[in-house]
């Protein structure tokens, strides 16, 4: 496996990969979490889902750590019934609170962070989920 590096111009002395791959369910954890490590990484890794398994985002900045959502078959994600039940009673019946906590559950500050770098450049690629299974 080797990787085509390029300069990052949203942040100097850095540089940006994309990688596709294959592999079976599972892999897209196994790969955040042994980039974890690397608190200075920005990266997004994401699995499609299969017949038998959900799919998934786990998204990573220096800032704001890992976090991840499952997807759906579109590349949405989803928010289980347990976790909106919590934002509601976190809530406790304020709507800017409920939105807080629904932000928290979509990973919005995650996705804030990382777009400058998905867009770095005009001719770089953006590939949103990969087949696996």
């Amino acid at each position: 496996m080797s990787f085509d590096w390029a300069d990052q111009p949203v942040l100097d002395g850095s540089r940006r990969s994309e990688f596709y791959w294959e592999g079976p369910v599972g892999t897209g954890a196994a790969l955040a979490t042994a980039m974890r490590g690397w608190e200075h990484l920005r990266y997004e890794v994401t699995e499609d889902p299969t017949p038998r398994s959900d799919g998934g985002r786990w998204l990573h900045t220096p800032s704001l750590g890992i976090h991840f959502a499952q997807t759906d078959a579109a590349g949405n994600v989803v928010i289980g019934e347990d976790r909106i039940r919590y934002a509601m009673e976190i809530a406790a019946g304020n709507a800017f609170e409920l939105q807080r906590e629904l932000d928290v559950a979509l990973g919005a500050a995650w996705d804030d962070e990382l777009e400058p770098f998905r867009h770095a450049s005009d001719d770089a690629p953006v590939v949103w989920l990969h087949k696996v299974g």
